[in-house]
């Protein structure tokens, strides 16, 4: 038994061909949270306290789909949604149609820990924000020429993108798809295990581009893109229609619980049974094994455990930074 972490920054279709200026950055935020992660949980941290410290930070890192860098809705606003869970307690705090809070992560923590609740959304969570004094900003804030340009491409798709798929006009891809086929930047997430075996996990992001206002994916869903429990801890990324209905995060633990597999044949098994090209997440577990599996071309993925440990990759295991 020993600690582990794993980050994710989105999973989709990303091209090989992503250009350099469009990569590092990604891979630069995620070893810099990921050190982050292994230096707190090193120093005594609690799992909970860390992941949600990681997604902080991935929240402010306008690379990412969540916080800065959230994607826009059909009305050209934000919405985000973040969801965190401590697996020693169950407890958990969700969150979702958020406009204003900088770091919705955290605001889902004080959803865990300061209601009866598990789930707040739209005016209630943000009323509950301020109660809280959690930081808020005007909505402008969170709108960048990028996702300006990402929604103006997915209009004249007449779709909707998850995480790094390419806009097509029904007769073909459009002539300036932005950035090679970044025309989406992905869901964060973090997962998170002591040496004690305790495990919590966190999720958060802006959702689709072009979505419907209103729509909530598989991030605030406990046991669809997030879920903990006493064997192990789940992030997921991708379509959240199709995590939702699979049940992504709770089936891997399930599989172990009831089927006694292991966490990366629980894991696998589950991505496998996703209709290809639609998601990927992170686990760990309480002895100290991680996974990070995913049907899409690639995700953007890092982790390092206590024996020493540590990849960073985006594409399969040819494709990776480092390990």
């Amino acid at each position: 038994m020993g600690w582990a972490i794993a980050v994710h920054g989105g999973a989709g279709d990303i091209p090989r061909t992503l250009p350099t200026n469009r990569r590092q950055p990604r891979e630069a935020a995620l070893r810099r949270c990921l050190d982050l992660g292994v230096s707190s949980i090193r120093s005594g941290r609690s799992p909970l306290d860390v992941v949600e410290l990681v997604v902080r930070e991935l929240e402010n890192d306008p690379h990412f789909n969540a916080g800065r860098g959230s994607v826009l809705t059909t009305e050209g606003t934000v919405e985000m949604e973040a969801c965190i869970m401590d697996g020693t307690t169950m407890r958990c705090g969700a969150v979702s149609g958020l406009t204003t809070v900088v770091n919705a992560i955290s605001l889902a923590r004080l959803v865990m820990e300061k209601t009866p609740h598990i789930y707040l959304a739209f005016e209630g969570a943000e009323a509950f924000a301020t109660e809280q004094g959690v930081e808020r900003v005007e909505p402008s804030h969170f709108i960048t020429p990028e996702n300006v340009e990402r929604l103006k491409q997915a209009r004249e798709a007449n779709r909707v993108q998850i995480d790094y798929t390419q806009p097509t006009h029904a007769n073909g891809p459009l002539e300036k798809a932005i950035d090679e086929g970044d025309s989406q930047i992905g869901t964060v997430g973090c997962v998170a295990v002591d040496g004690h075996g305790n495990l919590a996990t966190a999720t958060s992001t802006g959702g689709f581009v072009n979505k419907m206002v209103g729509r909530i994916g598989d991030t605030p869903v406990i046991g669809a893109g997030t879920y903990a429990n006493s064997l192990c801890a789940v992030s997921a990324t991708g379509k959240g229609e199709s995590i939702i209905r699979e049940t992504v995060a709770r089936d891997v633990a399930a599989l172990m619980e009831y089927k006694g597999l292991s966490l990366k044949e629980a894991a696998a098994y589950v991505i496998d049974r996703v209709p290809k090209g639609n998601a990927g997440l992170i686990a760990v577990s309480a002895t100290g094994e991680v996974t990070m599996p995913f049907n899409t071309t690639g995700m953007f993925r890092a982790c390092a455990t206590e024996d020493g440990y540590s990849e960073i990759g985006i594409w399969d295991a040819e494709g990776n930074v480092e390990n």
